[in-house]
């Protein structure tokens, strides 16, 4: 089933992001390898694409997991949570109607 991961950043968080967003997207690729991942990506503070300096308030995962907590685990894992990136994530199922 697929399911969002939407994690909200702390304040000043583009620093912490910056250094660890290697290892981040070698998870979402992963997931994009297998087949699992719909979409991913970053919420920018600003209405821009590159909101340089301003960073970003968090970022939006739907990806296809096994069970809920297979998605939790999975957001709990995350680099970004390590590094202090991350001030809370919420995990809920998502159903695809469209495309």
């Amino acid at each position: 089933m697929w399911y969002m991961i939407y994690s909200e950043d702390v304040e000043n968080s583009l620093p912490m992001r910056k250094t660890s967003r290697p290892a981040h997207l070698a998870r979402l690729q992963q997931l994009k390898e297998e087949g699992r991942l719909f979409a991913a990506g970053p919420l920018p503070a600003i209405d821009s694409d590159d909101p340089g300096e301003a960073g970003f308030t968090g970022s939006l995962v739907i990806a296809d997991f096994d069970s809920l907590a297979d998605a939790q685990s999975w957001a709990d894992a995350d680099p970004y949570i390590e590094a202090g990136v991350y001030a809370n994530s919420t995990i809920k199922p998502y159903k695809l109607v469209l495309p």
